[in-house]
């Protein structure tokens, strides 16, 4: 599994505006993202705003904006799975490419919470659910934190 020996990261979150970006796909694999997302923020003491988009095509676009609205941060959750046409491939690189142009041109971190998988099994295996292996969204959201804090240490 992909988060075997993943950090632990612990960062005091309180005066942080973070907002979380979330596709509508794929629903219960989303809502555990976002609740473990929530968690993470709200253990740490963040001032957090929700906001839904269609897909995972759209959130790089939304993000930017809440970054320029002032967020410190942004934790985009989406959940692309394999189909049997090319749209994953499209659908998977515009997310990941958009969103890293977004943190580059703002200078905030966007935590990467996009599920890119072949099969619904491995968004639930990830998901944060009950009896998930990993948690996705709590480790995007303590990313974004632990990135804060790294430029705000650098400034």
């Amino acid at each position: 599994m992909s988060g075997e020996g993943s950090p632990e990261i612990e960062v005091d979150g309180r005066g942080l505006k973070v907002t979380i970006v979330a596709g509508r796909w794929h629903e219960t694999i989303t809502n555990g993202l976002l609740a473990g997302a929530h968690r993470a923020l709200e253990e740490a003491g963040a001032e957090v705003t929700e906001i839904r988009v269609p897909g995972s095509f759209e959130l790089p676009v939304v993000a930017q904006a809440a970054l320029e609205a002032g967020a410190d941060g942004v934790v985009a959750l989406g959940v692309i799975i394999r189909g049997g046409t090319p749209h994953f491939d499209y659908v998977s690189d515009a997310a990941t490419s958009g969103l890293t142009q977004v943190s580059i041109r703002t200078g905030k971190p966007v935590g990467f919470g996009v599920l890119t998988l072949d099969d619904e099994q491995q968004g639930i295996d990830r998901a944060g659910l009950p009896g998930s292996k990993e948690d996705k969204g709590r480790e995007a959201a303590e990313a974004v934190l632990a990135t804060v804090a790294v430029l705000r240490s650098i400034g």
